[in-house]
C-alpha cells in the first residue's frame, strides 16, 4: 500500500483528499504546517526512524515555510521522494518555480478529486517507469558512468550521486532514444507532464546537471549532446 504524506493546512482540504487517497488503497499521513514537514521529510541526523515514504502532496501556501523551501530542503537532504504540489497559484511561472525547485509535478487549486487521484496514480506509475519496472532498462551504462534506473543513482569515479525522479526519467528517455535526436517537446511532454509549448528553461538546466554527473568536461560534451534547435542526443555507445 503506497504512503502518503500530505502537507496541506486547511483542515477541511485535508481530510476530504485523505478520504478520497484512502478509498483509493492509499495510507495518507497528514501534516498542518511547514515546519512540520521539513522534521518529517527533511529530518536531521539525530532524528528517529520514520515510516519511509513513496509520495508527497505538498501545499504552497503554508505557515511557517512555504512549499517551495519545503521541497528544496528535501532535496538538500537527500531525500527524492516523488513531489506533487498543490496550490492555487497556477500561472507558468509558478509552475516553472516549483519544478525547478525540485518538485515532480503541479496540480492547480481548485481541482477535481479525480483529477488529483489520477495524477497520484500517474505519478506512481512514472516512478515505477523510471526504475525500470515497467517498459525500459533497468541500468545503463554511458561512458564511464553507471545508471541504476531502479535505485535512482548514478556511479562514477568511485562516487555516487542519487537522482531525483525528473533527472532519472530524462536520462532513462536518452537512454532509450540512444543516438536519436530527442526533442524539447516531447521531453516536456513524457518527463514534465507539461504542454509540449510550454516556455521553460527546466529542460535545459536538467541537461546541464546530467551533463556535470556524465561528462569529463560539462563545458565539451562528448556523451549528452546538443542539436542546436532540436533537441538533445544521447551519443552512441
Amino acid at each position: 500500500m503506497p504512503r502518503i504524506v500530505l502537507v496541506e493546512d486547511e483542515e477541511h482540504l485535508a481530510a476530504g483528499i485523505r478520504f478520497n487517497l484512502e478509498l483509493d488503497g492509499h495510507e495518507v499521513e497528514t501534516i498542518g504546517d511547514g515546519l512540520r514537514a521539513v522534521e518529517r521529510l527533511a529530518p536531521g541526523e539525530d532524528a528517529l526512524p520514520a515510516p519511509p515514504v513513496d509520495l508527497v502532496l505538498l501545499d504552497v501556501m503554508l505557515p511557517g515555510l512555504d512549499g517551495f523551501q519545503i521541497v528544496e530542503r528535501m532535496r538538500g537532504a537527500g531525500n527524492y521522494v516523488p513531489v506533487l504540489m498543490l496550490t492555487a497559484k497556477g500561472l507558468p511561472d509558478d509552475v516553472v518555480h516549483g519544478l525547478e525547485a525540485g518538485a515532480d509535478d503541479y496540480l492547480a487549486k481548485p481541482f477535481d478529486l479525480p483529477v488529483l487521484l489520477a495524477r497520484v496514480r500517474g505519478l506512481i506509475r512514472r516512478r515505477d517507469w523510471a526504475r525500470g519496472s515497467s517498459d525500459g532498462p533497468d541500468s545503463a551504462r554511458i561512458g564511464d558512468a553507471q545508471v541504476d534506473f531502479t535505485r535512482f543513482e548514478l556511479q562514477r569515479g568511485g562516487q555516487t550521486v542519487r537522482l531525483t525522479l525528473l533527472e532519472s526519467m530524462l536520462l532513462k528517455l536518452l537512454v532509450q532514444k540512444r543516438g536519436q535526436v530527442v526533442s524539447k517537446a516531447e521531453i516536456l511532454e513524457k518527463v514534465w507532464n507539461l504542454s509540449p509549448d510550454t516556455e521553460t528553461r527546466a529542460v535545459d538546466n536538467f541537461v546541464m546537471r546530467l551533463r556535470r554527473y556524465l561528462e569529463p568536461e560539462a563545458s565539451g560534451p562528448r556523451l549528452l549532446l546538443t542539436v542546436r534547435g532540436v533537441g538533445y542526443r544521447l551519443a552512441d555507445e
